[in-house]
């Protein structure tokens, strides 16, 4: 059976740990003020990887978050995986350098392709491919524009790539506990040879194990989830989840 990873989620803003609904900027709950400590936290509760989104970044098209990330780099020693505003090669070596395990792609899938294929080609196994959609259509630059391109459209151009991994989000559903896209991931994931991570709306443990059981059935390969909003409000318990 393929292995299924939890990924618990640190979005920054402004230096704080914090969880948008739908990706607006102005609807964010600060959860806490020290990142670090909460990479900790996540740590000691057991999980094996952690996902990281400079959400400024996001919006800026460079990373501004540097500082949060680096003390959680310093924090913790389970594998990060980064994303926002990353959009050329120095900056993927940059972060890669100081110790992120994994860097994402978004706006750069759809925007300079190319960057995408190189950075496989010269970091085998440590890009990951971030698609964001918006009622099946990809939404970049921190979800402020949406493309006219299709989520499988994306996927597809990046088949032979040698990405580690896709994550697949459903920004309708993200930060809103409405409960996963099974339907769409599963979809999606059913076309590719390249592992699928879903995000977006887990909203109960029920989430979980129906992604896990989607992902022993096949076909194709659904590595994960993350989970944000429902683990910091408490809606899913750390120790369950993994048991699970």
């Amino acid at each position: 059976m393929t292995e299924f990873t939890l990924f618990p989620a640190i979005d920054l803003k402004d230096g704080a740990c914090v969880r948008l609904q739908r990706g607006e900027m102005d609807r964010a709950t600060v959860y806490s003020a020290d990142p670090a400590a909460q990479a900790r936290a996540w740590q000691d509760a057991g999980f094996a990887w952690l996902h990281v989104v400079d959400l400024n970044g996001a919006f800026a098209g460079r990373p501004v978050n540097g500082a949060a990330v680096a003390a959680i780099l310093a924090a913790v020693s389970m594998p990060v995986q980064l994303g926002g505003g990353i959009r050329d090669m120095a900056q993927i070596e940059h972060w890669l350098g100081a110790g992120i395990s994994r860097v994402i792609l978004g706006s750069a899938a759809v925007k300079n392709p190319a960057l995408v294929s190189e950075a496989c080609r010269a970091f085998p196994g440590r890009i990951v491919v971030g698609i964001d959609a918006r009622d099946g259509m990809v939404a970049t630059e921190g979800w402020a524009d949406t493309s006219g391109v299709t989520a499988l459209d994306v996927a597809l151009r990046f088949e032979d790539a040698g990405a580690a991994a896709i994550v697949y989000t459903d920004i309708g559903r993200d930060g809103m506990l409405t409960g996963v896209n099974l339907e769409q991931t599963a979809a999606l994931a059913a076309r590719l040879r390249t592992p699928v991570i879903a995000s977006g709306g887990v909203a109960s443990l029920d989430d979980v194990t129906a992604l896990r059981a989607a992902a022993a059935r096949g076909p194709g390969t659904i590595a994960g989830v993350i989970i944000g909003r429902a683990l910091y409000d408490g809606r899913i318990d750390p120790a369950a989840a993994l048991a699970a």
